[in-house]
């Protein structure tokens, strides 16, 4: 159990432009909090709360590692800092309004202290930059897909002369062709 290997957990509840963080001791109480942005000067001030509040042994449970943690995974990771990812709640712990930021970010710490398997965060590297370029693919497909039906749809309604000649077309054809065409007077 990581309770019996650190201090102290700083629990993080990610956000793209902010991220709010609660040190917890090993037995679960709430140490101290505070929120930061999420950017180079906030990480660094998210490490000297660590360092301020879980001087010895630490571990950071962050959510989000890969989407609005990212930055901060890896900004720890840089400095030594030992990362492990907890998974988001699928609902509010509290409905009604009630919950915050701070109350993820408690219930982050306090759910790495009790697991009995932490989940080691990826690095970005070649991983990640393959995930980039197949989403951008895939994007792009779409993308191309989407154009070349609407491109047929007008074909449909197009004067008579035009939809038979380029109906007849293959599609690197037809594309070439299209993208010649101009507005006519009529």
């Amino acid at each position: 159990m990581l309770a019996e290997q650190v201090d102290g957990v700083i629990g993080v509840d990610t956000h793209r432009d902010t991220l709010a963080a609660a040190a917890v001791s090993p037995i679960g109480a709430v140490v101290s909090s505070t929120d930061a942005p999420a950017n180079a000067r906030g990480y660094r001030r998210l490490l000297d709360f660590a360092r301020q509040h879980v001087p010895g042994r630490r571990c950071w449970a962050l959510e989000g590692i890969g989407s609005y943690g990212a930055g901060l995974a890896a900004f720890l990771n840089q400095a030594g800092e030992r990362v492990v990812e907890v998974c988001r709640p699928k609902r509010p712990a509290v409905r009604g309004g009630r919950k915050t930021d701070m109350i993820d970010a408690i219930r982050a710490a306090k759910e790495a202290l009790v697991s009995e398997h932490l989940i080691q965060p990826r690095l970005r590297g070649e991983r990640e930059a393959l995930r980039v370029l197949l989403a951008t693919r895939h994007g792009a497909v779409l993308a191309s897909t989407a154009a070349i039906n609407q491109l047929k749809s007008l074909i449909v309604s197009a004067p008579d002369d035009l939809r038979v000649e380029l109906r007849k077309l293959k599609r690197p054809v037809l594309i070439a062709r299209c993208a010649q065409l101009r507005d006519r007077p009529a």
